[in-house]
């Protein structure tokens, strides 16, 4: 008898949207660089929801597959590189991304608490947990030269979190023709 995916996972759970594989490749290496090492353990990632049930994995994972079967690819806009005090983030934007996420909430919205009810801020982390003084000299390194740019959101993925690395569970590609 086949392996069935879990209806539950014993785990809170993350969202994140998924990236194109050559800005996936160019920020995990910005993750490498700049990261602490002994906290570098994720590659780069856009966060979507950050505690989601683990209890309704089954249910979550179907209306996100309803979802992204009516989703196309986002064209996501690097508009800047934001100080976040003891690292450094890329700001991203896209209003399709930003009313998916507010769709989410409303559909969640019981289940979340008050961080995951907040307005999107979408961002990729490049560097974290360093002194403001080492972070202030990259936030100011990689803005020097920065120009805004596109890349693209391909699906979301959903992940548990048990304390450490995250444990993959499912992608949900983007699957509407543009």
């Amino acid at each position: 008898m086949p392996d069935l995916p879990p209806t539950a996972i014993d785990a809170p759970l993350i969202l994140t949207l998924l990236l194109n594989e050559e800005a996936q490749q160019h920020f995990d290496r910005l993750r490498t660089a700049h990261f602490p090492p002994a906290r570098n353990y994720l590659r780069a990632h856009v966060t979507l929801f950050h505690h989601l049930p683990g209890i309704e994995y089954a249910t979550i994972a179907q209306h996100l597959q309803v979802i992204t079967v009516a989703t196309p690819p986002l064209s996501l806009r690097v508009s800047g590189v934001r100080f976040l005090g003891q690292g450094v983030a890329y700001s991203l934007e896209n209003d399709q991304l930003r009313q998916l996420h507010r769709e989410l909430q409303t559909h969640w919205a019981a289940t979340l608490r008050p961080q995951d009810l907040q307005p999107l801020r979408p961002h990729i982390t490049v560097q974290n947990k360093v002194a403001p003084a080492v972070a202030r000299t990259l936030y100011e390194q990689l803005s020097t030269d920065f120009e805004p740019y596109n890349i693209a959101g391909t699906g979301l993925a959903l992940w548990a979190y048990r304390g450490g690395p995250w444990e993959a569970l499912a992608q949900f590609p983007f699957e509407r023709k543009p």
